[in-house]
């Protein structure tokens, strides 16, 4: 997971540390991990605290644009097997089958 350096000022509770906070002597006010709450921000400007490294939050996919991708994957392996499994997914066959798995394994992943 990525962090990012914020200002104090932009901070807001539930974000969390991505390193221990440190003071100017080097004592640990935070440690890593730590949830930052109301408080906290608080007491930190209190101290003097300009800023910290945030865990950066993780990019939420637009739904439909994954699924999109999903049948563009599924879409392409039909194409790839297009010789092998003519009767589909559902023929019984070795391509068949590895198609169906494929599909299977491609519909998790994406």
């Amino acid at each position: 997971m990525s962090s990012i350096l914020v200002d104090l000022d932009d901070a807001s509770a539930g974000m969390v540390l991505a390193e221990a906070l440190l003071d100017a002597h080097g004592a640990v006010l935070l440690p890593q991990g730590a949830v930052l709450s109301d408080a906290t921000l608080a007491s930190l400007r209190r101290r003097g605290v300009a800023g910290c490294s945030v865990l950066a939050p993780e990019p939420v996919e637009d739904p439909a644009l994954a699924e999109a991708r999903r049948q563009q994957a599924l879409q392409r392996l039909q194409h790839l097997f297009r010789r092998s499994a003519r009767d589909g997914i559902d023929s019984g066959g070795a391509g068949g089958e590895l198609l169906r798995l494929l599909a299977d394994y491609r519909s998790r992943s994406l």
